[in-house]
């Protein structure tokens, strides 16, 4: 065996089943494998959709898929979907072919500093030679693993791939979630009993067994409780307990917390500002709130709730307000009849990538009454998430209907995504939010003080002209489209396609 089998059966024998590429000549041994181990093989026409679909498969598989990138630049053009990827520590390994070691002397044109790149967003390792490859592979993969899990890129320079290897040792046992530590719980059974506390959930505590626990602890206390304002995942629906958003702005997540006295984390990070803004500071939380740790993203987090939830005496269960499921709208199309037209007929069990923006708002408040569904959100900010996502989720869940829910600046960054998606036949819904602007930037041109912005300015926000056909754009990918304006059409659209196998794209004319 070369050491490109050995490596990719190694990573087969650790469960890694897919690998999303985009590779070069120096990953050819890599290519040439991928057939005689059976790992199934994923092109992506550009390299953030690879990192972004093995961020959306890691997320709903909790197990890491790899990505096949071509040398400094092919990583340098994922960073941006590994850099989202890391925020949602979500499991991926990166395979990064390099140039011969023998050749890097010569600083060839593609040369560059792979391993700067790749430090910036978690693990990395160099393989020195074909020998210990398979070593290195796996140390890779228990990097991606965890605990925590991350993003862990290995080097591998092509002599290593084409040379003699020993075949890959027998995995190790993965290792298990951290428990809630006794402290911990403690110092979270005070701050409520103490009363004027809250909780911020996040990471596994936005599953259905923690969110059940948390019900209980808010129905025994009264606490307050909010969710983390971009959740890696988060199931919501009918029969879950839903909790309030901590809002993005940060005038109102201040004021949101302005009475809490102290603030319990489960799975949630220090609540900070998106931005920093003049006079304003970057903690969002009162200056003498006492901030206590339950558990981290990662840990255990039902365990933890559950036993706080006894260790403060509540109830078994907690009773859930009745949330009717919200009919289709009718007439003029808007964010509103958008959202509650999406949130009336999505299927039970589907998965929605909300990269909608500011055209997203009211879904999620509709879509609290919407059957069980799974929400994976933006958690690093760099846009171009959305449509990459969807494809990992979907191959990671192929039993389950994907529903892309995108702003359409931050889907032109990473289109080429539909065209992995025809060429899969991914069950995917794409519901295009065609504002024709970067809606959010002229709010933040407002809250600058610009109330009139100049040509230059405007220019820079807005998407048209020449507006782009969604419709058209997408049947160049493979994926067929249709245009709505109205509300009754775009129910009509959503109903065919998400009654069709494969994907399908909307485009929800919100502009002019």
């Amino acid at each position: 065996m070369n050491g490109a089998e050995v490596l990719l059966e190694s990573a087969r024998e650790r469960g890694v089943e897919v690998c999303f590429a985009n590779p070069g000549t120096t990953e050819m041994p890599l290519v040439a494998a991928l057939d005689r181990v059976r790992m199934r093989a994923v092109l992506g026409l550009f390299e953030g959709v690879c990192t972004g679909a093995a961020d959306g498969y890691g997320r709903m598989a909790e197990r890491p898929a790899a990505t096949l990138l071509h040398l400094g630049p092919g990583l340098a053009n994922g960073l941006a979907n590994l850099h989202n990827a890391r925020r949602a520590g979500s499991p991926v390994v990166n395979w990064i072919g390099d140039h011969a070691s023998w050749h890097l002397a010569a600083d060839a044109p593609l040369t560059s500093d792979i391993a700067a790149l790749a430090g910036s967003v978690g693990w990395v390792r160099s393989v020195a030679s074909a020998g210990t490859i398979a070593r290195d592979g796996a140390d890779a993969i228990a990097a991606a693993e965890g605990p925590p899990p991350g993003i862990a890129t290995l080097i591998v320079p092509v002599d290593a791939q084409w040379s003699e290897a020993e075949r890959p040792e027998r995995p190790h046992a993965r290792s298990a979630r951290a428990p809630t530590a006794g402290a911990a719980l403690e110092r979270a059974a005070s701050l409520l009993r103490a009363g004027r506390a809250g909780i911020l959930l996040g990471g596994r505590a936005l599953r259905a067994p923690a969110l059940h626990a948390a019900a209980r602890i808010h129905a025994h206390t009264r606490c307050p409780v909010w969710t983390e304002t971009f959740a890696a995942r988060h199931e919501r629906g009918a029969g879950l307990p839903d909790f309030p958003r901590l809002p993005y702005f940060p005038e109102q997540a201040r004021e949101t917390l302005s009475g809490v006295g102290g603030l319990v984390l489960a799975g949630a990070r220090n609540p900070v500002a998106f931005f920093g803004y003049p006079g304003q500071p970057s903690r969002l939380e009162p200056e003498a709130c006492a901030l206590t740790t339950l558990c981290g993203a990662h840990d255990d987090a039902a365990a933890a709730l559950e036993a706080l939830a006894e260790a403060l005496g509540a109830e078994r269960s907690a009773a859930l307000a009745e949330r009717a499921r919200p009919l289709p709208a009718s007439g003029a199309l808007d964010v509103a009849a958008l959202g509650r037209t999406l949130a009336a007929l999505q299927p039970e069990s589907a998965i929605v990538v909300d990269e909608a923006a500011t055209s997203g708002l009211p879904w999620a408040g509709f879509a609290a009454g919407a059957p069980p569904h799974t929400v994976l959100g933006l958690t690093g900010g760099a846009i171009g998430q959305g449509l990459p996502c969807a494809v990992g989720a979907a191959l990671a869940c192929p039993g389950r209907r994907v529903i892309a829910f995108q702003a359409d600046g931050s889907g032109l960054y990473t289109l080429q995504a539909l065209w992995t998606m025809a060429r899969e036949s991914l069950d995917v819904t794409i519901v295009v939010c065609a504002n024709r602007a970067y809606r959010i930037l002229q709010v933040e041109l407002a809250r600058a003080g610009v109330a009139e912005p100049g040509p230059a300015a405007r220019s820079l926000t807005q998407l048209g002209p020449p507006v782009v056909d969604w419709v058209a754009a997408a049947r160049a990918f493979g994926v067929p489209g249709q245009r709505v304006t109205t509300a009754d059409a775009l129910a009509d659209a959503l109903r065919a396609s998400l009654a069709e196998p494969g994907p399908g794209l909307v485009e929800v004319v919100l502009g002019p």
